[in-house]
C-alpha cells in the first residue's frame, strides 16, 4: 500500500473525525491541525514500522456539509 485516504468531518458537537477508507483506522480532534497530528499517530499506531503494508502518503479528504434556504 503506497497511501491511505482518510475522510474528514466536522463532528456534530464539534471538532473533527477521520475515518480511514478500507482499514480499522478512526480518530478526533478538535482542530484541523490537530487532527492531522492525531492521523499520523492513528497509523503510526496501527502499522507496525517494518510492515511492508505501511503507507507511505496519508491523504485527508475533507467533507463539508452546507445548507442553503432556498
Amino acid at each position: 500500500m503506497t497511501e491511505v485516504i482518510f475522510l474528514i468531518e466536522e463532528a456534530l458537537e464539534g471538532g473533527y473525525t477521520a475515518r480511514a477508507l478500507g482499514e480499522g483506522i478512526f480518530t478526533e480532534a478538535e482542530t484541523l491541525e490537530e487532527l492531522r497530528n492525531n492521523v499520523k499517530e492513528a497509523v503510526d499506531c496501527y502499522y507496525e514500522e517494518d510492515d511492508e503494508n505501511k503507507p507511505k502518503l496519508i491523504r485527508l479528504h475533507l467533507v463539508k456539509e452546507e445548507l442553503i434556504t432556498a
